[in-house]
């Protein structure tokens, strides 16, 4: 059965989140608050527990995964990255945007598009998200808490546990989140291309 955490979400507890990073290190499949929705998130070198997000969401390997990072210092690694692209991620980040970037050989293939090698990238403006990140000291292998009968993210972190509890190995209640998604913009090209119109404002990404 799930663990479930009150987390407040301007105020984080330390110990909650040290005790999440433990249960993500130990290959646990977490529910955590972000800025647009809830979402799922696990180690990125866990092969066992992507599969399990996979199961969850019913995603095939067209998806694209992402990487949630704490801050632009640390995308390089795992994206590739021209100046112009470093300076658009700058100026709108860290919020409810997804960008499509391609990968390197630093993330694993599994978490890449079959296709195309590209990896989302997310940095998020929440609290308690960053507070995850920071503790964890590497970025977080994420997927949108959307359930294959829903037609909207969750949002409810008790109906959420209700859902999942024999599913994740904790749910992380940081308070209410919306119910849009995130911007998805693709930069695989360095020409932005919106791809989802979600919670972030599409309007620097269209000419």
């Amino acid at each position: 059965m799930a663990q479930y955490f009150e987390i407040h979400p301007e105020n984080p507890q330390l110990r909650l989140i040290r005790q999440a990073v433990e249960i993500v290190r130990s290959g646990g499949v977490i529910v955590y608050p972000t800025d647009s929705s809830y979402a799922l998130g696990c180690h990125i070198g866990d092969k066992h527990a992507i599969d399990r997000i996979r199961q969850i969401r019913r995603l095939d390997e067209d998806h694209n995964f992402t990487l949630v990072c704490r801050d632009i210092s640390e995308v390089s690694a795992f994206v590739k990255i021209e100046n112009d692209t470093y300076r658009l991620l700058k100026a709108y980040t860290p919020g409810p945007y997804t960008f499509l970037l391609a990968a390197t050989r630093e993330v694993p293939r599994r978490l890449q598009h079959q296709k195309r090698k590209t990896i989302g990238l997310r940095l998020p403006d929440h609290t308690v998200a960053r507070a995850l990140l920071g503790e964890l000291g590497e970025p977080l292998m994420s997927s949108t808490l959307w359930l294959p009968q829903d037609q909207h993210p969750q949002s409810d972190p008790r109906e959420i546990r209700a859902a999942l509890e024999h599913q994740v190995e904790l749910v992380i209640d940081g308070g209410p989140c919306g119910l849009e998604p995130t911007t998805v913009v693709d930069l695989v090209d360095g020409v932005p291309v919106v791809v989802r119109r979600g919670k972030g404002d599409v309007g620097p990404f269209e000419s």
